[in-house]
Formats: C-alpha cells, structure tokens, sequence
C-alpha cells in the first residue's frame, strides 16, 4: 500500500507549510520548548541559512500539507572538535502521530547524517513528553543527561532529557 505522504528535503517554498505545522505543535504548549514559532518568512530565511550539512526533512501528505518535519543541525556551528555531532527536532501534526510519519522522516535524516559525515546525533526532549521519549528510544537513542527545569512554558517548569545516538 502507498503511503498517503513522501518524505523529502524541505525547500524555502515549504516556508509556509512548515510554519502552520510548527505554530499548530507550539500552540499545544506541551510537547516542544519552543514558545513562539516562526513566522513563514523567518521559516524561509533559517532554510536559506542551512549549511550543505544541515537540513529539514518534510513529510508532505498528497494535499501539499506539511504533516510533518525533521531538522538536523550542527550541534556547534564554530566548534570542529564537534563537527561529528548534529541535533534533531521533530514535529508532527497531532491528527498524524503514531501512523510511521517520525520513523520514516528519521530513516531518511539518519541517511543524510551519515552522508554528511556525521557520527552522533542528540536531542532534547521535554520530560513531561513521554509519547516523544518513547520514540526516541525505539529508535536506540539512549538517555545521556537531563537539565532540570530547563522548560518554563506559561510558568509551568519542566525539565528536559538529553539523548543521543551513535550513527557508526
């Protein structure tokens, strides 16, 4: 059966999809740290911005909705010894959870990590988020740390939990 989305990099003309769906998760106020999601216009310029190893990975459904998305990012844009590292973030819209749409935009992102040299991957999930934590660590990412009270969204405090995984 063929999957109603396909899973590709992002361009700048998915500035406005990527906006609506990061400003439908950030409005949930639960499972994100981001308190304010962009507009489409800051959207486009931070795609621009992107190195040639960065990247936004859509998963864009057959009506053109952005249904979800997966950034990687260096983990330190000025520090080499880092250079092997990225950072991930994901989001999917809440009516798209649990059908596959995290686990096939990570298949393709852990592909482009691999391509890009990269060896590690880490990201900082909200300890409230337990949906979040549990994909994670399916994936074989690993818990490395947390920040306590690291959150504070509408003077609610959590913390977040540090995960990694290795790539090679």
């Amino acid at each position: 059966m063929q999957q109603p989305y396909v899973i590709r990099r992002a361009t700048e003309g998915d500035a406005e999809g990527i906006a609506q769906l990061l400003h439908t998760v950030v409005s949930e106020r639960v499972y994100s740290a981001i308190d304010r999601a962009w507009t489409a216009d800051e959207q486009q310029a931070y795609l621009r911005s992107l190195s040639d190893r960065e990247a936004v990975h859509v998963a864009v459904a057959d009506s053109d909705l952005v249904v979800g998305c997966q950034t990687l990012d260096l983990y330190s844009s000025v520090l080499r010894s880092m250079s092997h590292v990225a950072q991930l973030g994901t989001f999917i819209l809440p009516s798209w959870r649990g059908q596959g749409v995290g686990q096939m935009l990570f298949h393709t992102t852990r592909h482009f990590a691999l391509s890009a040299g990269y060896r590690k991957l880490v990201i900082q999930v909200r300890a409230s988020n337990a949906p979040a934590l549990s994909f994670y660590r399916r994936l074989g990412f690993v818990e490395c740390g947390r920040l306590a009270s690291q959150v504070v969204i509408d003077g609610c405090d959590d913390d977040e939990i540090i995960l990694e995984i290795f790539l090679v």
